[in-house]
This record gives C-alpha cells, structure tokens and sequence, in this order.
C-alpha cells in the first residue's frame, strides 16, 4: 500500500484499528492478562520478548487480516521487530493494515505544571529521530496519548494544546498523528468536560496546516453522536474510539451509538486471547 492508499483505507473507516502499543509499564499486566506469568521471564528483554511473541501470534493470525482490521498501533520496539521475516509494519502492509506508532513516553503526575485534573505527556526529546525511522520503516501515523480525569477547563486546554503542538511536528515528518487525549470513563461530570474537551479541539483544529489532517482517538462520549463535528471536519481524517476500561460488549454497544465512530481497542480486543489457546480457539 502507498501512502494514499493508506490514508483512503483509514479515510473510508469500514473496520478496526487494533492497539497493540502496550509499553514497559503495561506490559506485565497485558502478558498476566495473556496467560504468561511474571515467573516467565526475568528482566526487561525477555519480557518484551513474550510480548512480541503474543503480538507476532495476533498478527499472523488469519482472521487479524480478513479485512475487518484495518489499521494496528505498535509499541517502538514492537515496530523495531520483525514477523515472519518482515520488519513488524512491513508484515501489517503486507496483509492490508495500515501501521501506527505509540510515539509518547508515559505521563506526568496531575497537577504538573499548574494544571489540575489532567495529566500531560512526558517530554519526547528524541521525537524526531524516532519519526524519521518509523517513516523509513513504512509507519503511516503516530499515535501519542494524554489523560483527562477532570472537567477544568484550564487543565483540557494545556492537554489539547500539548496534543497539537506534538501534532504539527508529526505533520512535519511526514506521518498523521492521532491524537489521543483520553477522557477518563469514572471522571465526575465527564460529560460537561467532554463539550469543553470538543470546543478545545475545535479551536486548535486551526492551527493544523491547510491540506493536513489529523486523527482523533476518543474515550465514547456519554452524549451520543457529541463528536460529529469533529469527524465532519475537513481537518480531521478520522474519529476512533477507544475502550478506555469498558469490556468489549460495552464498548460495543456504547460505540454503536456513535455514527462514522469506529473502534480502536486494546483491553477490549485481547481480553478473551490466552497463551494456551490453540490457533483456532
């Protein structure tokens, strides 16, 4: 797939885009959730080898390129490994899924700079090096996310900025962001702080480049449909979900709700798959 290719696929939104950026501090949770015990591995490489091993399993994985996928988002050192012979977005390209990149570090503490209720990005000072390999490798867009667990105005304004900002310099390098400032699902008067977290994006959509276009990745709104704006935007390539803690059904079911909003799920994609299963279960 070109490029173009690539941006028609995600553009046209008929499936699914497959998280599968777990970093360093999801990891051992993610490999619990799997089936693999701590007492598997010791220190950082074998775990991020088990890993890699569980991922490489979901991509080769007949039904992962049936056309329902159409889009997977990888960890750095998941992008940096290679399945079936293939550097790791070679293989997605190959079986018609266009790949991503998890590009930010971890997040601040709340309260970090003066702003409450949300938690910022970390700094990324080797951003672009990191941008120029996945470029090299065939890496379609970034994916970079932030955390929202209160409805402050002041605190969703910087977060949104922050996105932005990290944004444009993701436009520079040539690949589509997805901005991910996620709305926490058990935050108080989350459906207030998402209008506010909608007119924020509003506003900073002017700051994208005439003819870019960025992604947005979304906790599902409490107000059905509350994104459309967003997802009619000529800025704006496409609006995913993600599951944010619901299990898959429930995400389901409130996604649904929510027209030309499609799914980007980690919990709720690999929450039934274990180690132990055979190929066919």
């Amino acid at each position: 797939m070109t490029s173009e290719e690539m941006k028609a696929k995600i553009a046209a939104g008929q499936g699914f885009i497959a998280a599968l950026d777990q970093s360093g501090g999801s990891t051992p949770k993610a490999l619990r959730g799997y089936g693999v015990d701590d007492s598997e591995y010791t220190g950082d490489d074998e775990m991020f080898a088990r890993i890699h091993e569980m991922r490489s399993r979901i991509i080769t994985s007949p039904c992962f390129s049936n056309g329902k996928v159409i889009g997977a988002i990888l960890f750095e050192k998941t992008m940096d490994g290679h399945v079936d012979g293939k550097t790791t977005p070679q293989a997605l390209i190959d079986r018609g899924i266009v790949p991503f990149i998890k590009i930010d570090k971890g997040l601040e503490d709340e309260g970090f700079g003066g702003f409450g209720g949300v938690q910022l990005m970390k700094p990324m000072p080797e951003l672009d090096a990191l941008l120029s390999r996945a470029k090299g490798l065939g890496v379609f867009g970034t994916k970079e996310r932030s955390v929202i667990n209160k409805a402050d105005p002041k605190g969703i304004a910087a977060i949104v900025e922050q996105q932005f900002e990290i944004g444009r310099q993701v436009l520079a390098a040539g690949l589509v962001p997805m901005l991910e400032p996620e709305y926490s699902i058990n935050a108080e008067g989350r459906a207030e702080g998402e209008k506010i977290l909608k007119d924020e994006i509003l506003r900073n959509l002017d700051s994208v480049p005439d003819g870019e276009q960025v992604m947005l990745k979304l906790s599902i709104p409490v107000e059905p449909n509350l994104y459309a704006d967003l997802i009619a935007h000529p800025k704006v390539l496409a609006v995913v979900a993600l599951s944010g803690g619901y299990s898959t059904e429930e995400a389901c079911e409130k996604l649904a709700k929510n027209k030309g909003m499609i799914a980007s799920f980690s919990r709720g994609l690999l929450q039934d798959l274990r180690k132990q299963q055979s190929d066919d279960e």
